[in-house]
């Protein structure tokens, strides 16, 4: 937009043309609209104070378009005013300022009947530029749309891969509390009998020859009893690796960047593992939706007071927050488990949350 707006107006920044007013004046006047129409698309959180400085970039450029003596590519600094509008209210917008724009263009061919064809021109000057502003329009109306389209997109993603991670371990949790319940009910129960008839054969005929080998197939009999209930605990009480489980969450995700930071062998409880995935599932969705970031830095880690989860993104913040159902949503989970959750939107948009320790089973 710079560099259009710099050849739009060169020829009286640079090379001296002449104005309807004084030079330096006008080249304020072109400050002023350069640096209203960057305010207006700096933080587009839709604020009184964007639309009042857009307002302002407007009227600028209508005044510089007025008071240049030739039109020559000044009607461009009305395009690039009419280019932005889509980023800040609904296309309407756009193509009634485009029609004003042609009314502000025509104005310097007043009077039309100065010369012989000077209607003809104009006609032509308002046409081109009418069909240079519609194509502006729909192009940032279109690459918009795509940008809208991508979003979804990536949000759909990680809410997919967060949901597979979810049913693959609620699978693997239910695939072994039946294995674990096989192993108890069947083996650990036959092992029993086949003790009790090992000890009841040793104390029938406590003096033959095979008493020996009666008290070492007990001794056997016991210790595969003891490993077959050592495993079955093992079963139930087995911990999905977090590292891996958060790092599928993310993957494939271009925009923002996700840099993941977690406790190498950090494993909790299935209730703690589906609430950092929400979690995760959330902070990510909510940078794609609103941050416009970069780059999103998640770290988990193990304190002695329990699990902490930093994240922050490079984003444009959000100065007056309002958290939404997502935000509510997930300071409830942390606080149902007898956390807490504090965001700060000063700079970028950082989440704080922690829950304690009780499931941590491995730190590194």
């Amino acid at each position: 937009m710079l560099a259009v707006l710099l050849l739009a107006a060169g020829p009286v920044l640079f090379g001296g043309a002449s104005t309807l007013i004084p030079r330096g004046w006008w080249i304020g006047l072109f400050c002023v609209m350069l640096l209203a129409l960057l305010l207006a698309v700096w933080d587009l959180q839709r604020g009184a104070w964007q639309y009042a400085w857009f307002g302002l970039g407007v009227l600028a450029s209508w005044a510089l378009v007025i008071t240049g003596a030739g039109l020559g590519l000044l009607p461009i600094l009305l395009v690039v005013a009419v280019s932005i509008t889509p980023y800040l209210g609904p296309a309407w917008v756009g193509f009634t300022l485009a029609v004003v724009n042609l009314v502000v263009i025509a104005v310097p061919f007043a009077p039309w009947n100065g010369r012989p064809g000077l209607v003809s021109e104009l006609a032509i000057t308002l046409g081109f530029y009418l069909l240079i502003q519609v194509a502006v329009l729909l192009s940032s109306l279109a690459l918009l749309r795509e940008q809208r389209a991508r979003r979804e997109l990536a949000e759909a993603h990680v809410e997919l891969q967060a949901q597979g991670e979810l049913l693959a371990e609620s699978a693997r949790a239910g695939e072994r509390l039946r294995i674990s319940r096989d192993l108890h009910d069947l083996i650990g129960h036959q092992l029993t009998v086949l003790t009790l008839e090992l000890e009841a054969a040793k104390h029938r005929d406590p003096g033959s020859a095979a008493a020996a080998h009666i008290e070492r197939a007990g001794l056997v009999a016991r210790e595969l009893l003891s490993d077959v209930r050592t495993t079955v605990g093992e079963l139930r009480g087995a911990r999905p690796e977090l590292r891996g489980t958060l790092e599928r969450v993310v993957r494939d995700l271009t925009r923002p960047s996700v840099i993941l930071d977690v406790d190498d062998g950090l494993a909790l409880d299935e209730e703690r593992t589906v609430l950092l995935i929400r979690a995760v599932q959330e902070i990510v969705t909510n940078t794609i939706r609103h941050a416009d970031a970069r780059e999103l830095r998640i770290e988990v880690r193990s304190d002695p007071d329990g699990i902490v989860l930093r994240a922050g993104d490079d984003g444009r913040g959000a100065r007056d927050l309002q958290p939404g159902n997502g935000l509510r949503g997930l300071r409830e989970r942390f606080e149902s488990l007898g956390g807490d959750v504090t965001f700060d939107g000063s700079r970028g948009f950082d989440v704080t949350a922690k829950v304690p320790a009780a499931g941590a089973v491995g730190t590194a």
